[in-house]
């Protein structure tokens, strides 16, 4: 949940203002920042063109038709979830608000990125009966594809048949997905997008790729090509990298140091962008009669009601 840039000059900054990778969860390994720093020069000398110097462009008539179809993708794989997922789902954002800042506690004696928040809601998971662990990958540059890591929460989904299903939880969902300059349209589509994300890797890829199209979409508006760190490869590889999975902080003393406060922001933004999305969703969903509100698909919660599974 990290909002921290890795720009190689002023320059870079101001063209591509969002690259950084979220490397464990918003922060990057020296390599890895190396890795994309190169990437960002490179890219600016050789294959960059700057567009307007306003923050929105308008949008033209084809690209606002596009970005409409892939506004209306957007919504209906949001939306399409079975029961399981639904209830996940609320369980999740109803955790998540429950946080407090007295539930951080320091995982690593350097900067925490968000990862303490990460902890908090797996040990609440846990506690609510769900196979819940914090996974951390990492993986090398190739080609385009710029090397980096990640750090998102996965939930073990245990079938009837007896197999297994990997459900991915990514707290801080948009922020993979912001742009330069984004037109005003391509902004919408961003708002619409979970805050923080609840289901399959399948369904998650096909929303990566949606977003990879409604970015080269509004970029193309302003003369600008897709940049490697948000292309489907870069994407993909932040979820479906090799990874390592733990149920606790491998170093948890307890101890809040100048680097772990700075998640109290973090926490308060995800708390804010939570009831905001909540309070669209009452907006737009009818009440049913016994006042709960219909979240997703067929799952129905009350705010704030937890069910232990």
């Amino acid at each position: 949940m990290n909002c921290g840039v890795y720009p190689t000059s002023s320059t870079s900054n101001e063209v591509w203002g969002t690259t950084h990778s979220k490397g464990r969860g918003g922060g990057m390994s020296h390599e890895s920042e190396h890795d994309l720093a190169i990437m960002v020069s490179d890219f600016l000398e050789n294959g960059s063109s700057c567009g307007t110097d306003s923050r929105y462009s308008s949008d033209s008539d084809t690209s606002l038709s596009d970005l409409a179809h892939l506004a209306d993708k957007i919504t209906y794989k949001k939306l399409v979830m079975d029961q399981y997922e639904s209830d996940l789902f609320s369980v999740v954002n109803s955790l998540a608000l429950s946080i407090n800042e007295r539930d951080l506690h320091a995982t690593n004696s350097g900067l925490c990125n968000a990862g303490c928040i990460r902890f908090s809601l797996v040990k609440l998971l846990r506690l609510s009966g769900y196979d819940a662990g914090v996974c951390t990958c990492k993986w090398q540059g190739s080609g385009q594809v710029p090397g980096g890591d990640h750090e998102y929460i996965d939930v073990i989904r245990y079938n009837d048949m007896g197999s297994t299903e990997r459900l991915i939880i990514d707290i801080d969902f948009r922020s993979h997905f912001e742009i330069a300059r984004a037109v005003e349209s391509y902004d919408r589509i961003l708002n619409s997008l979970p805050v923080i994300y609840v289901g399959s890797f399948t369904k998650l890829k096909q929303l990566l790729q949606v977003m990879v199209e409604a970015a080269k979409s509004s970029l193309k508006q302003n003369s600008m090509p897709l940049p490697p760190w948000r292309s489907l490869a870069y994407l993909q590889a932040k979820w479906q990298s090799p990874y390592h999975r733990k149920l606790d902080p491998a170093e948890c003393n307890g101890s809040i140091s100048v680097e772990h406060k700075n998640c109290a922001g973090h926490l308060k933004r995800l708390h804010s962008s939570l009831l905001s999305e909540i309070e669209v969703e009452r907006m737009l969903r009818p009440l049913n009669r016994d006042g709960r509100i219909k979240l997703r698909g067929e799952g129905v919660r009350q705010i704030g009601l937890v069910r232990r599974p």
